[in-house]
């Protein structure tokens, strides 16, 4: 009677342990006593869940295979509740295989194995096997659980899977679980969102008998998603007059439509009301609103203050302000927040140094490109490809050749985009023949030649007065039909044969285009008529431009300068008469370099 007291005791000091927390003082009294005493299967099975859950939730592996070994020694591995308790902490150890092995040796299983097992697949990434194991579950007569659909469905929209979802949904439907869970219906509609789907999102949303705030958040950050920026809003104030109160995370999604739909006074209201409810203190938040007041040139000192203000400045906050500096082309300010970034002990990381890797672009400043170079290299950084293909494309419109072709040689895994950068290093500086180099090289290496490749030697081709190698480069991209020829194409390959004096077949390949030629592409052909005599046919073409285009002063002064040549002085004075009612001025193009 005294040892079956004992036992009890233990049991229940076991329990309390892990509800507790503390997983290892569990462990370690249940090894002192069951090493030390006789314990039968009906006295191990009910604390075997909490042990195991122990050596899971503390990543105890040893642990958890001397208790699955205990539980086959006692046949406690019977127990449902022992064997769905196994299959969950293999499946957070990431040993999926062996949850699977159990899974599989169970003589009965009941609706929490198969969810057990199939959360373990969705833990472990195993997304399509959990796909497979859901409806095989469904097919076996078990109901799922809410959660267990929400998550599913949540595997299908990372899956880009619509089918598979539209089944589910069609499933809930039928079993009636959609009009009693909240919660499903809101999985449902974020995961049409996620889909891009959002006609289906607003029918279920419409369907809902009860809409709480995640609901209405669910639809504003799917509408912010698919950037139905007035959606977003829409849903915000309409959430607002059924008297939901928004949340922080409602705040945060609505926050970027305000920013790309130019609404800072809406943005503003919503910071007071951040204010109000005391959400402004959260770091999250604090740099969703700094990304909003960076995207107006005005309110950067706002989202200073804000940055000031912030007792606490992580990552994503640093991000926020450096990117807003960079967006409006203020290098030396945004060097000045990645300097007091490292000096508070905070670590840029390559979203950081890709936003000023474009501001130093934007701003051809090739001093700050360098010492963001010398940063990534320093810190490792250098190895994220995108980090080093956005070097040398800002070393090739600085006009670097010699950096460029270095930096290419520094990156260690070269893909499409390197190769690529490479190409338009050599088109700017109009080195057509290392150009064709390196794309037929690039060939013959076996990577993949993409439409921005084709365009990007296309250029260079333009540029270096190429014009056959040019023109057998695109007969052989329409010949082969690998790659989808855009306007861009046609527009490159229409001014190359301009410029090469092939003018009739520059029109020939006009009038053989799959889509309606756009104002470049007539802009090249007047300029080329206009350079080889062609006076008569610019002059038509030129009119057709001015219909197309009547408010861009390009056109008119393109005509002018083709009466001009044709020493029709009265049609010159007409056609600025012009310019000068409509109030059109042609703006004069610059360039910058750093010195």
């Amino acid at each position: 009677m005294k040892q079956n007291l004992i036992k009890i005791d233990f049991c229940s000091e076991v329990i309390e342990l892990v509800q507790k927390g503390l997983y290892q003082e569990a462990l370690s009294l249940s090894k002192q006593l069951l090493y030390h005493s006789s314990f039968t299967q009906e006295a191990i099975t009910p604390i075997l869940p909490s042990l195991i859950k122990a050596s899971s939730l503390s990543q105890s592996h040893h642990a958890g295979l001397q208790l699955h070994s205990l539980a086959i020694k006692t046949a406690s591995i019977s127990d449902l509740v022992v064997s769905n308790s196994l299959i969950s902490m293999y499946a957070k150890f990431l040993h999926i295989q062996s949850a699977c092995e159990l899974f599989d040796t169970m003589p009965e299983r009941d609706i929490i194995s198969w969810n057990s097992l199939i959360m373990g697949y969705i833990q472990n990434g195993c997304f399509t096997k959990a796909l497979e194991l859901f409806k095989q579950m469904c097919a076996n007569g078990h109901t799922p659980k809410p959660e267990l659909t929400a998550s599913i469905l949540s595997t299908c929209s990372r899956m880009g899977e619509l089918k598979p979802g539209r089944e589910i949904h069609g499933m809930v439907i039928v079993s009636g679980l959609m009009s009693e869970s909240v919660f499903l219906s809101t999985s449902m509609v974020d995961f049409y969102m996620r889909c891009g789907d959002l006609r289906s999102a607003f029918w279920i949303f419409d369907q809902m008998m009860e809409r709480n705030e995640v609901a209405w958040t669910a639809m504003i950050s799917g509408c912010t998603a698919n950037h139905e920026y007035e959606m977003a809003i829409d849903c915000f104030l309409a959430m607002q007059a059924a008297g939901i109160k928004a949340n922080r995370v409602t705040l945060i999604s609505v926050l970027p439509a305000c920013a790309e739909l130019g609404l800072i006074k809406h943005g503003k209201e919503i910071h007071g009301y951040a204010l109000r409810h005391t959400f402004d203190s959260e770091l999250c938040f604090s740099a969703s609103l700094i990304h909003m007041y960076s995207q107006f040139e005005g309110a950067l000192q706002t989202a200073m203050t804000i940055m000031e203000r912030s007792k606490e400045k992580d990552i994503v906050m640093w991000g926020s302000i450096i990117g807003s500096f960079s967006q409006h082309g203020n290098i030396i300010e945004a060097m000045k927040y990645f300097n007091r970034m490292q000096s508070e002990g905070v670590k840029p990381n390559c979203v950081t140094l890709l936003e000023l890797i474009s501001a130093c672009t934007a701003q051809s400043s090739v001093t700050s490109g360098r010492a963001i170079h010398c940063y990534s290299l320093k810190s490792g950084l250098f190895s994220y490809a995108l980090v080093g293909n956005s070097l040398i494309n800002m070393y090739a419109k600085c006009g670097s050749l010699t950096d460029t072709r270095q930096t290419f040689t520094e990156v260690i895994v070269k893909d499409s985009f390197s190769w690529t950068a490479l190409l338009n290093a050599y088109g700017i500086s109009g080195c057509g023949d290392e150009a064709l180099a390196v794309f037929y090289e690039m060939q013959k290496r076996g990577v993949e030649v993409d439409s921005i490749a084709l365009l990007s030697i296309l250029s260079a081709c333009n540029h270096s007065g190429l014009v056959e190698e040019g023109q057998q480069l695109f007969k052989d991209a329409i010949s082969e039909g690998k790659i989808s020829l855009s306007m861009e194409h046609y527009a490159c390959q229409v001014d190359l044969l301009s410029r090469g004096g092939k003018v009739e077949e520059a029109c020939e390949l006009v009038w053989q285009m799959p889509m309606k030629p756009s104002i470049r592409i007539w802009s090249s052909l007047v300029s080329a008529c206009t350079d080889h005599g062609r006076l008569d046919v610019a002059e038509r073409l030129a009119g057709q431009l001015v219909s197309l285009e009547p408010d861009n002063a390009a056109n008119y002064a393109l005509l002018s300068m083709i009466y001009a040549k044709s020493d029709d002085w009265l049609s010159v004075a007409a056609v600025r008469r012009v310019m000068r009612i409509k109030g059109l001025r042609k703006k004069h193009g610059f360039s910058r370099i750093e010195i």
